[in-house]
Order: C-alpha cells, then structure tokens, then sequence
C-alpha cells in the first residue's frame, strides 16, 4: 500500500482534506531532500556555511538547501497559514490566504553528521490555527494540540514516519516507483528494554536521577537491574527515535549543569516525537513533566527530553520525582 493509497483510508473527520494536502507536500519535500542529501559532495552541498541559524549554530549547506525546499513545497498546499522553521528566527507567513494549519519544522536534524555521512532526518508537527494570518502566539500550543506529526530518516533507506492521533506507521521509499510504500504498519515500542542512549561525556554535568539510572544499568547483571544494558549515541533525534520504535530502547537529552532548560527544541523537536512515541506506546518526559503539557514560551524554546519504552520512562519519571520530594 503506498502513502497515497492510505491516507484516504486512515485519515477521518474534519481534518481529512488539509491533512492529505499537507502530508501530499511533505511527502514532495522528503523526496527532494533525500536527492540533495544523496547528492552530497558530489553538488557541492556538503560543509559548513560562514552564518549561523537562531540557534548560534554554524549551518550547514545541507540546513538552508533543506529548509528552502520544505518551506517551498508546503507553500503550494494552500492548508498552511504559517510555519516555524529551526533554522528561521520568527516564523515564516503563507502565501494562501485561507491556511487552517500551522507547521513547525526541523529541516535537517542530526545536521552536524552530514559531513561524516550518518543519518540525518527530517521532523514535523501540524497544528491547527486559530486565524489565516497568524501571529507568533498563534504557534505557542502545548504537544497535546497537535494535529499530526513525522519524521523522515535518511538513512541506509528513506523513510516517512508518522502519526495522526490513530497509532504509528512507517512508510518505505521505493526509489524505482517513487512512491513511499507502507512497511512498517502499526508500529508498537516493546514497554521493557535492555538499551539506552544518551551522551555519556556530560556525566559529571547531569542531575543526580539521571546519573542513579545511567550507574543501574552500567552495573549490569550485577546490579540492582540483574540485566546487562547496551548503550548507542548517534547524535541524531531522528535516528535514535527510529531505533526505539523498531526495537525498543530509552533516548535521553537531559537538563544539566550545562544546559539547565534543556537542549531539544519543543515545538519541532520534542513535541512531535513525543506524540509519535507514545502514540507507539511509549513514553515522553522532561523528568518531571509530561513533554507533550509544557506550556510553550517561545517558538524556539528548549526543553529536557527523555523518551522510550514505557516502563523505563515510568522509572526515570520515578527518580525525578524523588528527588523533588527531597528538596
């Protein structure tokens, strides 16, 4: 079944025909910047760039090439009011006139491996507006508002993840066809897992729940946990994402001594995989709060995120809300 056979079948209610519009131009968007990225060196889209986005992140060639063909393709749907983009510092206005949906997006995420050729991705959120011509405040909606969210992964294949409210699938690209075929249908995190990833060199910045859970499964079988744990880091959301739904597995970008707010973006970053994690029957926390109930402040806005498998979650959530208690 190819994307644009499900979403008349999946799709229901009032959303129907904004929602098969966008994903239509998404799925367009995905399409080109998977070429650009195959492309690579070869076009000259690798390297850096002298500017920086509203991150004071260097960019990457890859980071304005990408945020130019999503922003134009979505611009054609004619359902898009108004969009946020990473790599933009206010947020972008349509050029239809009767838009009934905002976007917010993460062109090129994990963008610091392009140069070492890891996977990258591509993350977005839909949410509904409230007026055609939207203002900044008009975005500041907490995760449980949102209408849709995905992912694309460039990786050793493309692929388009995405929910609606109504489970988890994940969808192929058949490069010959050029038409995203439904291969992973119904995707379900396993609730227990042995595997968690997270970047082991801030340690000594970490608050004391995250470093009690990290030093549990560190002692492995000789630990409180009896079981012996694998670690991975590919410092890249989308990919690490994509590994807890294929096989379960907990992902952690803490708040620290370093980044005390958090390092993750919400309204692209967070929110939209926090909604496609538990709409796979996982988790998503800040360590005290659920992600998809912080209340946004700001369309570029950090939060801590810790999501996965279920009962791991319930666990990290467990040592954070000790450790409130004690204070």
């Amino acid at each position: 079944m190819t994307l644009n056979d499900f979403l008349p079948q999946h799709l229901q209610g009032e959303h129907v025909d904004g929602l098969t519009s966008i994903l239509s131009n998404v799925e367009h968007a995905i399409k080109k910047i998977a070429i650009a990225i195959d492309e690579g060196a070869i076009a000259g889209n690798m390297g850096s760039l002298a500017s920086e986005n509203v991150q004071g992140e260097v960019q990457k060639s890859l980071d304005v090439i990408t945020n130019d063909i999503f922003v134009e393709a979505l611009q054609k749907s004619g359902c898009v009011a108004g969009m946020v983009s990473e790599e933009v510092i206010d947020p972008i206005q349509s050029t239809s006139k009767n838009g009934q949906y905002l976007l917010c997006f993460d062109p090129l995420d994990g963008s610091s491996n392009v140069n070492v050729n890891i996977s990258v991705g591509t993350i977005f959120s839909v949410l509904k507006a409230n007026n055609s011509q939207p203002e900044l405040n008009d975005f500041l909606q907490a995760g449980t508002q949102q209408i849709c969210a995905g992912y694309a992964l460039y990786g050793t294949s493309t692929m388009l993840v995405l929910t609606t409210g109504n489970g988890v699938n994940g969808f192929t690209l058949d490069k010959k066809a050029n038409q995203f075929v439904l291969t992973h249908p119904n995707i379900q995190i396993p609730q227990d897992t042995a595997e968690f990833a997270i970047n082991m060199s801030n340690y000594r910045f970490w608050q004391e729940p995250v470093q009690r859970y990290i030093d549990e499964c560190l002692q492995g079988t000789e630990g409180e946990r009896e079981k012996d744990f694998n670690m991975r880091w590919v410092a890249s959301m989308v990919a690490e994402v994509h590994r807890i739904l294929v096989r379960g597995g907990v992902f952690m970008y803490p708040s620290d001594a370093k980044a005390k707010t958090g390092k993750l973006r919400l309204m692209y970053e967070a929110n939209p995989m926090s909604f496609i994690v538990e709409q796979a029957g996982g988790g998503a926390t800040t360590g005290l709060q659920r992600v998809l109930e912080v209340n946004p402040t700001g369309i570029h806005q950090r939060v801590p995120v810790i999501l996965g498998s279920k009962n791991e979650i319930d666990r990290i959530a467990g040592y954070h809300s000790v450790k409130k208690k004690k204070r």
